[in-house]
C-alpha cells in the first residue's frame, strides 16, 4: 500500500492540476514498480509561502526579489 506525499506551495494550484498530479503519480509506482493503482494513496500538502524557506530565505520574499528583477529587466 505505497503512499505518496506531495508538498507544494500555496499558489493556486488548481483542482485539475492536483488531479493530474495524483493520477502521474498514481501511474508512476503502477508503471516503475508495478503497484496497484487502486492501493495506492496520493497526498497534496499546500505550505504557506511564509513557511517554505530556500537558501535562508522565506519563498514569499523570494518571490517578490524575483518580480522586482524581471520588472526591471523590463525596462
Amino acid at each position: 500500500m505505497p503512499h505518496i506525499h506531495i508538498k507544494i506551495t500555496e499558489e493556486g494550484v488548481t483542482a485539475k492540476e492536483k488531479a493530474q498530479l495524483i493520477e502521474g503519480a498514481t501511474k508512476l509506482l503502477e508503471d516503475v514498480l508495478n503497484k496497484n493503482r487502486n492501493t495506492t494513496f496520493v497526498t497534496i500538502e499546500e505550505v504557506p509561502t511564509d513557511n517554505w524557506g530556500i537558501g535562508g530565505e522565506q519563498v514569499t520574499k523570494l518571490r517578490k526579489k524575483a518580480k522586482k528583477e524581471a520588472k526591471k529587466k523590463s525596462k
